[in-house]
This record gives C-alpha cells, sequence and structure tokens, in this order.
C-alpha cells in the first residue's frame, strides 16, 4: 500500500514538473536571443524582484506567452514593452521612465542619502563642545580661592 501511494505521488510530482516547460517553437536563434532578452528585462508583477522568465508565477507565465504571441506577429521589442506596460504599469519594467509618478524611484536614493548626510552634520555639530568664555574677574577669585582652600587641606 505504501508503495502504491508513493508511486502516485511520485506520478503527480513529475506530471507538474513538466507542465512548467515552455516549449516554444522559434524561426530563428535571433528570435529566440530575442525573447529571452525581453523576458528578462520585465519584472514579475507578483514576485517583484524576479524577472518573467525566472518567475514561477502564473502571470509570469501568462506575460511569456503573451511576450511570444507578439514577437510571432513581427512587433518589435519596443513595442512589446510598451504594450506589457500599459497593461501592467511602469512597475514591470527595470528602468521605469522618468514621470511624475516615477520620480521617487529615481530621486529616493539620492534625497536618502542627502537626508543622512544632513542628519550626520546636524548631531555631529551637537556634540562639538561649545567655545567656552574665559571667566570674568569675579569667577576668577571665587575659582581661585578653591584652589587655596583645596590646597591647604591637602
Amino acid at each position: 500500500m505504501k508503495s502504491l501511494i508513493a508511486l502516485v505521488s511520485g506520478l503527480l510530482l513529475a506530471c507538474s514538473a513538466f507542465a512548467a516547460i515552455d516549449t516554444l517553437q522559434f524561426d530563428s536563434p535571433a528570435q529566440e536571443q530575442q525573447y529571452r532578452q525581453i523576458t528578462e528585462s520585465l519584472r514579475c508583477p507578483k514576485c517583484q524582484n524576479n524577472s518573467i522568465a525566472d518567475s514561477n508565477a502564473m502571470i509570469a507565465g501568462d506575460m511569456r506567452l503573451k511576450v511570444y504571441q507578439l514577437m510571432k506577429q513581427g512587433q518589435s521589442k519596443q513595442q512589446i514593452t510598451d504594450y506589457m506596460v500599459a497593461r501592467y504599469g511602469n512597475f514591470v519594467s527595470y528602468q521605469p521612465p522618468l514621470t511624475a509618478s516615477t520620480l521617487i524611484l529615481w530621486a529616493g536614493p539620492l534625497l536618502f542619502v542627502l537626508l543622512g548626510a544632513l542628519l550626520i552634520m546636524v548631531r555631529s555639530r551637537k556634540s562639538l563642545p561649545d567655545q567656552q568664555t574665559p571667566p570674568d574677574a569675579a569667577e576668577q577669585q571665587r575659582l581661585d580661592k578653591l584652589l587655596k582652600n583645596n590646597r591647604k587641606s591637602s
């Protein structure tokens, strides 16, 4: 009984492994190379840190298939990228255009570094000892008196 369960489980796992392989036919090696470049330049909306070429998410599979279909229709790399951006937003591009909505993506790291430098400068100025003014005459007399008393007691 246990061996039958193991056999059925093994067959099910083997079938799912075959389902994940893309079997796409290309007209030329150049077209296949272009397909790989496009799928590596588009980000998976679900995984967010993987390209659609690396992702196993269903939406990435759908996007790969759409890239293949658009390539078969004769569309260029730019047209395919524009289609994906129009459908999924600028997020799918690893190099989003500079627009008002993506400005924080471009300026964010620079602002973070500048704010960090400003914070360091402000904190270092606070920790510096203030310039001390010399004591006035009355204060000097009081200090001298304390020193004399201290010398007498020791």
